[in-house]
């Protein structure tokens, strides 16, 4: 069997899955996969140096990936009537799984977002390094870009006796240049002493609201573990992204952190530092000598 026929056959199995778990109200990993398979299909349609697929059927896959964005959206946003039903994924199965032959007229009216580039964590730090100041670049642009998905956050844990849960409200995050940063948000992420995942990455949702130098998050995250069960060194990293559009695609600005001994309700402030995320915390650069912070409120929850 061909490379090409092979990478079809995973996107296929791929798709299936989500859908599998989209209809067996597995929500969480059915966005997880829709969002990881839409990802992979961008990056066939941006790929300058594939002849895999004629220029048609790249579009074709570019459009799945946005309807796959539209139905991980809908799921998300339970606020809203669902905008992108799964009866309606599912029709483009048949497309996906022979997208090599495949002549007819796509059926949802949709456009490709091949442009906007979310990277994976540590994948921009291979790109190059942007100029401190470039988030202004789009400050006067006129072009208009699709909105990101909402955030990918999840519901609080069930509570065990004894057991002590953990939420984090993110309130604040201080920036000089705060106004221009397009589609801000934050990924949550909780890592060990050597920067190995202990829980899934949450993303808020877009930040809406900037003031002067703050963008307001006034967001939840419920901490995927038990206070308890973190292991010693642990800490609880949070990574402000933004959308540049120069480059064209969603870029960390800069990163902060708390250690399992900050963990006490109420009110804390934190440090900001400079990208790249050093997950293991060995070689930290402030990112400003000025007093701007990272602004959280965390609430304790302990079953007795």
């Amino acid at each position: 069997m061909s490379d090409v026929n092979k990478t079809v056959q995973k996107w296929h199995a791929s798709f299936k899955k989500g859908t599998d778990f989209d209809s067996w109200g597995q929500l969480v990993e059915a966005i997880d996969e829709y969002q990881i398979l839409a990802r992979q299909l961008q990056k066939e349609v941006q790929s300058t140096n594939s002849s895999d697929f004629t220029e048609e059927q790249k579009k074709n896959l570019g459009k799945i990936a946005t309807c796959l964005e539209m139905r991980s959206a809908s799921l998300q946003c339970t606020q809203s009537k669902e905008e992108f039903k799964l009866e309606d994924l599912k029709k483009l199965e048949l497309i996906i799984k022979n997208i090599l032959t495949y002549n007819k007229e796509f059926p949802f009216d949709v456009q490709p977002v091949p442009l906007r580039k979310i990277l994976a964590p540590g994948e921009e730090e291979n790109l190059e390094l942007e100029a401190e100041d470039d988030a202004a670049a789009g400050a006067g642009s006129t072009e208009t870009f699709p909105p990101r998905a909402p955030g990918t956050l999840l519901p609080r844990l069930p509570s065990e006796p004894g057991m002590t849960l953990l939420t984090l409200r993110i309130e604040k995050i201080g920036l000089k240049d705060a106004g221009q940063c397009i589609d801000p948000y934050m990924s949550i992420s909780v890592k060990d002493v050597n920067g190995v995942d202990l829980n899934p990455m949450q993303d808020t949702p877009v930040a809406t609201m900037k003031e002067d130098t703050y963008i307001h998050f006034s967001v939840d995250i419920e901490i995927q573990r038990h206070v308890e069960k973190l292991p010693k060194g642990a800490a609880i990293f949070f990574e402000f992204k933004h959308y540049k559009p120069k480059k064209r695609f969603t870029s960390t600005k800069c990163f902060a952190f708390m250690e399992m001994d900050e963990i006490k309700p109420g009110p804390i402030v934190i440090e900001l530092y400079k990208k790249p995320t050093d997950f293991k915390r060995k070689k930290l650069q402030l990112l400003t000598k000025k007093p701007l912070y990272l602004h959280l409120h965390q609430t304790l929850h302990k079953d007795s």
